[in-house]
């Protein structure tokens, strides 16, 4: 049974948020597979474990900089691969002396996890309440967590931003935006920007949001992002119809077949690095990387234990993004 879609027309953000986190019938509340060769998509973590062993010399290097700070956080860790790896690449000692903390909504994944990880890591539901258990003092890594927060989708009609809405049959509908005047400049790259007309472009306020709720409990430490997107206005570049898109199966969906299967399938959208980086900026944290996933690579892992298609600039090395902030004195 799909997540009943409202009657009356609601934006793709309302729908894509019940599509994949309605607690009864969300694709990552319940149906969700695993991910990896037999879910509907794979991951860096999954398919490459040089990348387990990149984040753990990303985690050791940032722990010299918090003398004292023993405490890490990743936040959506899928099916487990991720923390098992950069545990294993971290060495006994740490692997024993760190605390070690998941955050993950899903009680899907949170078995898959357990599954995987044993006693050895702490879970929690949301971020406020694994930097409760750390005092506000973390090593924070994320790895293609924010692609899943809900997207407000618009398109570019008479020299306007109009919102993109879902209507009951799965069709949709266009409605002028509710985007005040005073938030365009501030809120989003997205605003003054001169778009041909019908270009499509995906807002992620969630993500804005999201980071606004649990920024006051992060006293001190280091955040890794990886997810896949670009710069502004780069990451529209030859994409008319923005990059929307959902995956069942491994098989890549777009345009319609998006509003095809709610609850069934993921859905997903690139990430606006131009945005996050001054979201972040204005919540005082302090930015130190940004690079493509190759460079972060090849800075962290000697030559032979570089996966050649993660460094790849035309494939993943180039698609995804490595964003580092810290938070308080150092």
């Amino acid at each position: 049974m799909n997540p009943p879609v409202p009657q009356q027309s609601v934006s793709f953000a309302d729908f894509m948020a019940r599509a994949l986190h309605d607690p009864k019938h969300g694709y990552y509340a319940r149906r969700i597979r695993t991910v990896g060769a037999r879910g509907d998509f794979a991951t860096a973590a999954t398919l490459f474990p040089a990348f387990g062993r990149a984040v753990a010399h990303w985690l050791t290097g940032e722990a010299r900089t918090h003398p004292g700070l023993r405490q890490v956080i990743e936040i959506g860790a899928g099916d487990g691969s991720l923390m098992a790896g950069v545990r294993r690449a971290a060495g006994l000692w740490r692997r024993l002396c760190w605390r070690w903390h998941i955050v993950e909504s899903s009680p899907v994944l949170r078995d898959i996890q357990r599954a995987r990880l044993g006693n050895a890591v702490v879970w929690h539901e949301r971020l406020e309440e694994a930097l409760s258990a750390t005092a506000g003092e973390a090593l924070i890594y994320h790895n293609e967590l924010l692609d899943a927060f809900p997207a407000h989708l618009l398109e570019r009609r008479h020299g306007t931003w109009q919102e993109v809405h879902v209507r009951s049959d799965g069709g949709e509908s266009l409605v002028e935006l509710g985007w005040p005047e005073h938030e365009r400049a501030d809120f989003s790259a997205l605003g003054p920007w001169q778009a041909r007309e019908g270009q499509r472009v995906e807002l992620h306020r969630s993500v804005r949001d999201w980071l606004h709720g649990w920024a006051p409990h992060w006293r001190r430490g280091s955040m890794l992002t990886v997810d896949y997107g670009a710069a502004f206005p780069e990451l529209y570049r030859r994409r008319p119809r923005g990059t929307l898109r959902a995956y069942l199966l491994h098989q890549r969906l777009e345009g319609a077949e998006v509003y095809a299967n709610p609850g069934r399938q993921d859905i997903t959208a690139d990430i606006n690095f131009t945005d996050l980086q001054r979201w972040a900026g204005n919540l005082g944290w302090q930015e130190t990387e940004f690079s493509t996933l190759g460079e972060f690579l090849a800075r962290r892992l000697p030559p032979k234990q570089q996966p050649v298609v993660l460094l790849d600039p035309d494939g993943a090395g180039g698609a995804f993004r490595c964003l580092v902030h810290r938070a308080g004195s150092l």
